[in-house]
């Protein structure tokens, strides 16, 4: 088992404290275990995925309004307020 220190807000802190307390755990029990559930959460997806970051699918947003030869001109009007 590894040491480690962190710095927490002293909010969140004085939260955690509550927390372990009702559960009857110390705080470096709830902080591994929410450690572990915070791993579970990213690791499932991550395995699927490579380790290359990627830009997210691009959703479907209909049909262009306006025709392409006038982006050019709308590109590059004072923006109206």
């Amino acid at each position: 088992m590894k040491r480690t220190q962190i710095q927490l807000p002293d909010p969140l802190y004085e939260q955690i404290k509550k927390v372990a307390r009702q559960l009857d755990w110390s705080v470096a029990e709830l902080i591994r275990r929410g450690a572990e559930y915070m791993v579970r959460c990213y690791s499932a997806s991550a395995e699927s995925e490579s380790n290359e970051w990627k830009p997210p699918d691009a959703h479907s947003l209909g049909d262009f309004m306006v025709p392409a030869d006038k982006w050019r001109e709308l590109a590059n009007e004072p923006e109206q307020q």
